[in-house]
């Protein structure tokens, strides 16, 4: 069973328990990261935490909220080994795990409502990473990540099959 690691700030928490509930209901286990109450806090803890769970191999994806969805993904995708996407409707969010393998999906609680915010999260979880040419693309994310040029440099000029669509 996939495990999703989902989170908010105070501005996303009447949204995460729709969300929680909706993947729930799709057949995913969930676990809540917090935040746990309106009292105003720091989107970045809750990015981070659910980035971390994700990156840990813990989970499989993870699911974050905040008033825009930027806040929150930004905070995530500090996290080694994370890609997250802010979306706001469904074809971004389909393309970005068809083409950037994304692991972390964001959105906005003041931005989409209830029901968009299911259809943008139908979209993502129903989506798969292509590889071929968009496999060389996030290998060399991970390299610029690890502040390796020359294994970027190698992975840009590389002809591997690896890279070849299919």
């Amino acid at each position: 069973m996939t495990k999703i690691a989902i989170g908010s700030d105070h501005v996303g928490i009447e949204l995460k328990p729709v969300i929680k509930d909706y993947l729930v209901e799709l057949g995913y286990e969930v676990t809540d990261f917090g935040a746990n109450s309106t009292e105003r806090t720091d989107y970045p803890i809750y990015g981070k935490k659910v980035g971390e769970a994700v990156a840990s191999g813990d989970y499989d994806l993870g699911i974050v909220i905040c008033g825009t969805g930027v806040g929150i993904s930004l905070a995530a995708n500090k996290v080694a080994g994370i890609r997250a996407v802010v979306c706001s409707e469904p074809y971004s969010a389909q393309l970005s795990r068809q083409h950037n393998n994304t692991n972390v999906l964001a959105f906005g609680s003041r931005v989409v409502g209830a029901e968009l915010a299911k259809m943008i999260v139908k979209a993502w979880l129903d989506a798969s990473f292509l590889g071929g040419r968009h496999l060389r693309r996030v290998d060399e994310l991970a390299a610029i990540e690890a502040a390796d040029d020359e294994k970027f440099e190698a992975i840009r000029t590389s002809n591997s099959e690896r890279y070849a669509d299919k």
